[in-house]
């Protein structure tokens, strides 16, 4: 469950960092829902942990985190939320 989170984070920053492109900025309606999907099976990663390192699950949290965070800025920016 840890990596899946982790290769979820990747998976939205990509998806983040191709939304910046101009005429692509509407991936991020896409992108959003995506992160937080991410966001969600990240902190149940987390807290099923137990004793096994926690790093790929904090990566995959953060990492959508920032997708999203960037995301919405994006949109804001871009006039995508009306």
């Amino acid at each position: 469950m840890q990596v899946l989170s982790l290769i979820w984070g990747i998976l939205a920053i990509l998806g983040m960092v191709v939304g910046f492109f101009p005429c692509l900025g509407a991936l991020n309606w896409i992108n959003i829902p995506f992160s937080g999907i991410g966001i969600i099976i990240s902190a149940i990663a987390l807290g099923t942990a137990g004793d096994k390192p926690k790093g790929s699950s904090i990566a995959g949290l953060v990492c959508c985190f920032i997708a999203l965070f960037f995301g919405i800025i994006r949109l804001a920016l871009g006039g995508g939320i009306v």
